[in-house]
């Protein structure tokens, strides 16, 4: 069989990519998934979320150990299914800010800039919110604000004010920094994912063809030029699939390397350590790992919050209101609320990220925050300070030579010293917002964690504890235009003809902000440099 574009990986980009490049009915496409058809239950109930880590949905990759947080591993969350991690993420609608782009631009990457990416992210949208300048009403995916934030939520925003932010109804607009609400990719209290909005439509077109369940062993390469690819299918047999133009890879940051390697194509020593025949030299396969990470406080509060939630009873009243009336806590996002900060004013744009969470966690440390089961029954909220622009930059590379075998990752968490600095102040100002009015009336002052006394080195020993990633990696096949790009500006795979990634692999540095929103962006932006291709 012969398909003129395979699409390797279903998630927020490929998703996109299938609808767009689908549209034109001369084009007959392939999308491959590894995982299943998004059907598991709680993908579609915000509020869920969290039950679908380490389940069949999630890929469930492990860091190797970090040196700087006490050489613990952490855990990095994907999404194994129609939509990939669009269908197990907290929906968080984030563009990031205009600097992110226009950085891009300045390294080399014509046509990336704030004012030539915005038309893409209005095209994929609907905002039931939010017009005007910048925002779509016309677009596949359905963004809006909660419709029931706790109360939590808008006290939150409101002891960031009495911290001196300001609040800021729409951080995807004209300014990001200050305080606010999220919006969300939800619609009618259920989760909107790329398969939703993208894929599920796009799939009543005969020249579509989705394989689920079929994980993609290898591209193949003949002469320079990406003809095709090997597949393990669903019967565990290999199988041979053509390609007529191009192989796209939207396998994500962790795999889209990955796969690259695994092909031949990267840093020769990478692939000879492992026995791998080196097809095309590229050495920044794998390189520029980038991801938001973030410690936290958290207080016990004097009213039931997220934790009482957990409760077996609770749980199963939260269940049927969602079900049988679209309302209650299960309808919303455990992420409510928000804040763009800069821990110095001389800055540009943005260097701290506060999530706020109604919900608490153990000041023991004992909190697997992957693991339900292991949350505190004390009722409790917690602000996440999360450091928006890492200098410290990881790697992806091959554990062996075989496809089943997971990369290895190394995020090189705070070898960057800067990073530490910046996050301490994190932690300092989230302990300003739990400490404001608004939000001490519900905690008495009491915090949890970091314990006392909260000078900067507990604070960096609590950091080193309870340090995490925010899932938003990015940046392991950056484009752009010196030694370690792996894509050009059209997103086209140096050296290699018929090939190209689209995902969050090519940002060559992280934006400001959840990465959701960014990887639609992309693949939008993609698939009319494709179709622009083949005119």
């Amino acid at each position: 069989m012969t398909y003129d574009f395979i699409i390797i990986g279903a998630g927020s980009a490929g998703c996109v990519l299938a609808n767009r490049l689908s549209e034109d009915g001369r084009n007959k496409v392939l999308l491959i998934e590894a995982g299943g058809p998004d059907s598991k239950m709680e993908i579609h109930i915000p509020g869920a979320y969290s039950k679908l880590n380490r389940t069949e949905v999630d890929w469930q990759f492990w860091t190797t150990p970090q040196a700087e947080i006490d050489n613990r591993k952490l855990y990095i969350p994907r999404g194994k299914t129609l939509g990939g991690s669009s269908s197990t993420n907290a929906m968080a609608y984030v563009r990031g800010n205009k600097a992110d782009y226009d950085e891009w631009a300045a390294l080399g990457n014509a046509g990336w800039s704030y004012e030539e990416v915005l038309p893409y992210f209005k095209k994929s949208e609907s905002n039931e919110d939010f017009g005007a300048d910048f925002h779509g009403q016309d677009g596949p995916l359905h963004v809006t604000l909660a419709e029931q934030p706790s109360e939590f939520a808008t006290a939150f925003v409101e002891a960031c004010f009495e911290t001196g932010m300001e609040k800021n109804g729409d951080y995807n607009g004209a300014i990001q920094e200050g305080a606010h609400l999220l919006q969300f990719t939800i619609k009618n209290s259920k989760r909107h994912s790329t398969a939703t909005a993208f894929l599920k439509p796009a799939m009543k077109r005969k020249n579509l063809t989705v394989k689920t369940n079929t994980l993609v062993k290898r591209i193949l390469v003949e002469n320079g030029q990406a003809v095709g690819v090997e597949v393990l299918t669903p019967q565990k047999t290999s199988e041979r699939i053509n390609c007529s133009k191009e192989v796209i890879l939207s396998a994500g940051a962790i795999q889209s390397p990955h796969i690259l390697m695994l092909s031949g194509i990267g840093d020769p020593t990478e692939l000879k350590k492992v026995g791998i025949d080196v097809l095309v030299p590229l050495s920044g396969v794998g390189k520029n790992l980038q991801d938001h990470v973030w410690s936290g406080v958290t207080a016990q509060t004097n009213v039931a919050t997220g934790n009482s939630l957990l409760k077996p009873f609770n749980m199963a009243k939260a269940a049927l209101q969602h079900l049988l009336l679209k309302s209650g806590p299960l309808s919303n996002s455990p992420l409510e609320a928000n804040a763009f900060y800069k821990s110095d004013e001389k800055l540009t744009r943005p260097d701290l990220q506060f999530h706020f969470v109604p919900l608490g966690i153990a000041s023991d440390y004992s909190t697997d925050i992957y693991d339900m089961k292991t949350y505190s029954k004390i009722d409790g909220i917690g602000i996440l300070a999360i450091l928006l622009h890492p200098e410290s930059r990881g790697t992806i590379s091959l554990k062996t030579a075989n496809y089943k075998d997971s990369p290895v990752i190394d995020h090189k968490v705070l070898t960057a010293e800067k990073d530490k600095a910046i996050l301490l102040k994190g932690i300092h100002k989230a302990l300003e917002i739990m400490r404001e009015p608004a939000l001490k009336r519900y905690n008495d002052g009491h915090i949890s964690l970091p314990p006392e006394p909260m000078d900067d080195d507990s604070i960096m020993i609590h950091i080193k504890k309870s340090l995490e990633t925010l899932y938003h990696p990015v940046g392991s096949c950056k484009m752009g235009t010196d030694s370690l790009a792996v894509t050009d500006a059209s997103l086209r795979v140096r050296k290699v003809r018929g090939l190209r990634v689209v995902d969050a692999s090519i940002m060559p540095t992280i934006t400001s902000g959840n990465t959701n929103a960014p990887t639609i962006m992309i693949a939008e932006k993609a698939a009319d440099l494709i179709k622009g291709t083949y005119v």
